[in-house]
């Protein structure tokens, strides 16, 4: 079974990605954490995907980010969420830092997500 772990301090998107996600893709383990500093103790080197919220109280999601790369977590198993626009985000995460930066109120870009978690359930059920 694919894990997913996602943090971000904002309640309601967690719960509605988190079950968007476990609908769309029963055989992924999705496991939510709203508070960054236990999201902290969740990040090992085996997740298949951690969704991090830029934007959050104590820890942002640029630190966390860096905490999983120290963890061992493989670049391309990382995206970082925000509600910022795109030329935002590269500027504060440049291309190559994690797999992608996304703005998680647009559209076009949850038909990336989907791409991915799709990707992964494939990959969770094998041949």
């Amino acid at each position: 079974m694919k894990t997913v772990l996602i943090i971000d301090d904002d309640r309601l998107f967690l719960n509605y990605l988190g079950d968007y996600i476990h609908e769309r893709c029963p055989s992924l383990d999705v496991v939510t954490c709203d508070d960054p500093f236990r999201g902290l103790a969740a990040i090992t080197s085996d997740i298949d995907l951690l969704l991090l919220d830029l934007e959050m109280p104590g820890i942002d999601g640029r630190k966390l980010l860096d905490y999983a790369l120290s963890k061992g977590l493989d670049r391309s198993h990382i995206i970082i969420l925000s509600g910022h626009d795109a030329d935002y985000l590269h500027a504060c995460i440049p291309m190559g830092e994690c797999l992608a930066v996304m703005n998680k109120h647009e559209a076009r870009q949850k038909e990336v997500l989907d791409m991915i978690f799709d990707s992964l359930q494939q990959k969770s059920e094998g041949p």
